[in-house]
């Protein structure tokens, strides 16, 4: 650097430094102000942009010593001569007299380089800094707005007198809050303040005059009574409870206020599952390893160490067993959100297929004396069993057609009666083809409702008819209430193909046949307890449908419909009168039901027995007496009675939303009874304390002549 630049670069610090020292006072006396008037908290913030401003406001002034202002400094010099411009100019664009101009002014100036630097501003020095220290030293002396003077110290404040009632003349809160939060202790001027529930309270109050007694007393009627100690009162409570509180005296105090005390609970800690996504996790073949993944966050910090409670559930029907294991688990992360995580081996908690692993993690904050404690939502895998993973690779195999719908009985009956009607619209054999089609549906039907009388099925079946073949109805359909429903075609042929008998005894079994997997797994007619699913008069109806169901048959399978029409009604009149039987005895299943007390039948006794009934518990309605103070409020000539209000406010603290808020209004109202813009700030509060009622039914518009009429007829058909 060469010393032109090095002097150019003095100057410039010289600037900084003086516009800085000139701003820096001021800063400090805005600050001090700040913190007088709205607390330590604000001030940090003012003094911080202050800062910003003076070192903003002194590189700026430093920045305008640019290369013009050195030329205009440079020429001031006698060696310069007015040509300092010459020594930033290109010297290619320099004839030679300005050539020699340059290099004698550039040897005069480097032999003998002048001070560049401005003198420092002295006097605008001493006014910046006697200023700002007058204003910084006034503002830490001067009283907060609204406190009595303080008096001299060690003069002891006069006793009060009726004629000179005492007066706060300054206040200490101290805050210790409990250990576990982690809070330092802290001590404020004002008597306002928001604590973390259980913090010790210490006040230390001051006087201009000397009370007999002293005491805080709280909205509640509580009162904690303040000791003299010197010239102080002092008073000691344990914050469990939010509460308003003002300051009493004998004699009364001057100028009295009331004072809110917020009590921050602490929150118990709360559970975040990370890992997997999802509450059910379904295992995928051959894992062997669960990742599980958590996160717990309070407001004072979770403990470092968790348990993880795993559950192992195996068996199935009634015969589970569980086997329940905890996990220690370590943290990483901050106290207020640590973060868990643990990869189980699946082999060694004994998990296999079949089995259901369940996993829930406890964690505790560091609450004192007694930790609260929290826990995720539980988290299950599943691993299927061989069984279930046999089952889906054989569902793709046995579905390959599509459903054929099986026809109810009186579907049947309105294709035959359909068909009748298009006699004339179709050739022979095509009535014979839908005739027969729509026997095929009666047989089936037949069969269907054969099962249940334990019937073995008939052999080689014509296979049913598909969409394109099934006969058209130009009557729209019935309700299908006889058991209308849809099956795999192959799944019926199953049916009607199985013969138990000896000659397929040698037949080998075809592996992911249809008809092969339908008789091991699908087959259920001929079990032990099938025929026994009815009672004898219900068996004898559903077997008189049944013949009729084959007469029907017969006669839609040889193209005689109309012949076929009274034995399929027939068939559907004692299909309804099955569907009316009282009982049907289903197989038994499950446990035995424990036996009846025989002791206590017949006896009318209902200890123990709970209500079967939801009963309705109406809504208390508002108290008479607050709804007469609300309205007193209105009118300035009433009183309204403050103490039922304060009686009520006890009773219903707990579902107000912001009790402190409505005690607040009623004593500043007791503490001011002529104060109007009390009155409509205690009548608001109370309406939003009051019970809303309920929104009732709205009563039905009159009926016009026609809906009248209706209602009518509806009235005489009873």
């Amino acid at each position: 650097m060469s010393p032109l630049q090095q002097a150019w670069q003095r100057a410039r610090r010289r600037q900084w430094l003086a516009v800085a020292a000139v701003l820096l006072p001021l800063a400090l006396a805005v600050t001090a102000v700040a913190v007088r008037l709205v607390g330590i908290s604000i001030g940090s913030v003012v003094l911080l942009v202050t800062l910003l401003l003076v070192v903003g406001t002194a590189t700026w002034r430093a920045r305008r010593l640019d290369r013009q202002w050195l030329v205009r400094r440079l020429d001031t010099h006698p060696v310069a001569q007015d040509s300092a411009d010459l020594l930033f100019a290109d010297a290619a664009s320099l004839n030679p007299l300005q050539q020699l101009q340059r290099d004698r002014i550039s040897r005069t100036l480097f032999a003998a380089m002048p001070d560049l630097r401005t003198p420092w501003p002295r006097p605008w020095l001493v006014a910046s800094w006697l200023g700002g220290l007058l204003v910084a030293v006034l503002a830490v002396g001067w009283p907060a707005p609204g406190a009595p003077l303080p008096v001299l110290p060690g003069t002891a404040a006069p006793e009060a007198s009726v004629a000179l009632p005492p007066r706060l003349q300054s206040a200490r809160l101290q805050i210790r809050a409990p250990a576990y939060t982690g809070q330092a202790a802290r001590t404020q001027t004002a008597l306002d303040a928001k604590v973390v529930q259980g913090s010790a309270l210490d006040w230390s109050l001051r006087f201009t005059a000397q009370p007999s007694k002293a005491a805080l007393q709280l909205h509640d009627g509580t009162r904690i009574a303040l000791r003299r100690d010197g010239e102080a009162w002092v008073a000691q409570w344990n914050a469990s409870r939010p509460t308003l509180y003002r300051i009493v005296t004998e004699p009364a105090l001057s100028a009295p206020r009331l004072y809110r005390l917020d009590v921050v609970p602490d929150r118990p800690p709360s559970v975040r599952v990370i890992a997997p996504d999802r509450t059910l996790v379904l295992a995928a073949p051959g894992q062997r390893q669960w990742t599980l993944q958590f996160e717990a966050s309070d407001d004072f910090g979770v403990a470092a160490s968790a348990e993880l409670a795993l559950t192992l559930a195996q068996g199935s029907g009634e015969n589970i067993t569980f086997r329940e294991q905890r996990i220690a688990l370590t943290g990483t992360g901050p106290a207020t959100q640590r973060r868990f995580a643990r990869t189980l081996d699946l082999a060694a908690l004994g998990a296999g297929p079949g089995n259901d692993v369940i996993a829930q993690l406890h964690v505790r904050d560091n609450h004192t004396p007694t930790p609260q404690a929290a826990q995720s939502t539980s988290l299950i895998l599943r691993l299927p069993s061989e069984e279930q993973v046999l089952g889906a690779d054989l569902e793709g195999m046995v579905k390959k057609t599509l459903p054929a719908y099986f026809r109810s009985q009186r579907q049947i009956i309105i294709d035959a009666e359909a068909l009748i009607k298009q006699r004339a619209t179709l050739s022979a054999e095509e009535f014979v083809k839908r005739s027969d089609a729509i026997g095929v549906d009666q047989r089936i039907l037949r069969l269907r409702y054969g099962q249940f009388l334990g019937e073995e099925s008939e052999g080689a079946p014509k296979a049913p008819p598909t969409s394109d073949s099934l006969p058209t109805s130009d009557t729209p359909a019935a309700d299908h209430d006889d058991d209308h429903a849809h099956a795999p075609a192959t799944a019926q042929d199953s049916h009607d193909d199985h013969d138990h008998g000896a000659a397929k005894a040698d037949a080998a079994p075809v592996f992911g046949a249809a008809t092969d997997v339908l008789s091991e797994y699908g087959h259920t007619h001929d079990h032990a307890e099938a025929a026994t699913l009815l009672d004898p008069e219900t068996r004898a109806i559903l077997k008189a449908a049944l013949d009729q169901m084959w007469s029907s048959e017969g006669e839609l399978r040889q193209g005689r419909p109309e012949r076929a029409l009274p034995f399929a009604n027939k068939a559907l009149e004692f299909i309804k009168k099955v569907q009316q039987a009282e009982r049907i005895y289903l197989a038994r299943v499950g446990p035995e039901l424990p036996p009846i007390d025989e002791g206590r039948r017949m006896g009318g006794e209902r200890i123990d027995l709970g209500s079967r009934t939801l009963t309705i518990s109406p809504v208390a309605a508002p108290d008479p007496a607050i709804v007469a103070v609300w309205q007193q409020l209105a009118d300035t000539r009433n009183a309204p009675d403050l103490d039922v209000l304060s009686q009520w406010l006890g009773r219903n603290e707990r579902r107000l939303a912001d009790p402190l808020s409505l005690a607040a209004a009623i004593e500043e109202l007791r503490i001011q009874p002529d104060c109007i813009a009390c009155r409509g700030t205690l009548r608001a509060q109370l309406w939003r304390a009051l019970l809303r009622p309920l929104p009732q039914v709205e009563r039905r518009a009159a009926p016009d002549p026609m809906a009248q009429r209706y209602l009518d007829a509806l009235e005489a058909t009873r």
